[in-house]
């Protein structure tokens, strides 16, 4: 079993302001959610891009989840299906969108994380600027 890391990037960004928001985000959402095993993390990170597709998130967010995507072993065909398959029940122009940001996402040479940043990674994913998870990504 893996070593579950602890998320305060909610309480580092917004703790003060609004500490049940931030105990949500870190806990509940990227601890218990994304902790769980009862979904592999490769379907997770699927579902994440339809979910942010599907309601016409273009920023940082769907940007970062869609690397986190090609870092669970989702290839760029297998990620350009699920974008075209979505295109049809969310709607052509979220397909557009997220294509492009696929095609920057794929175009990235980067090496692959270690299996230790990769967990790092899988459970820390930004929500807007300026990007509070900015050290979990490589």
């Amino acid at each position: 079993m893996k070593e579950k890391i602890v998320q305060t990037a909610g309480r580092n960004a917004l703790g003060e302001f609004t500490p049940d928001f931030a105990h949500f985000n870190d806990d509940i959402l990227f601890g218990e959610n994304w902790y769980n095993n009862d979904i592999d993390l490769r379907t997770k990170c699927i579902i994440t891009v339809v979910a942010l597709m599907s309601q016409g998130v273009t920023d940082n967010s769907i940007r970062y989840h869609i690397e986190n995507a090609k870092n669970h072993g989702i290839s760029q065909k297998e990620i350009a299906a699920v974008i075209t398959h979505t295109a049809f029940y969310a709607g052509w122009p979220h397909a557009w969108a997220v294509f492009n940001i696929a095609k920057e996402v794929y175009a990235d040479d980067a090496p692959a994380l270690t299996e230790k940043d990769q967990f790092a990674k899988e459970l820390f994913f930004p929500i807007g600027e300026p990007n509070p998870y900015g050290q979990f990504f490589v």
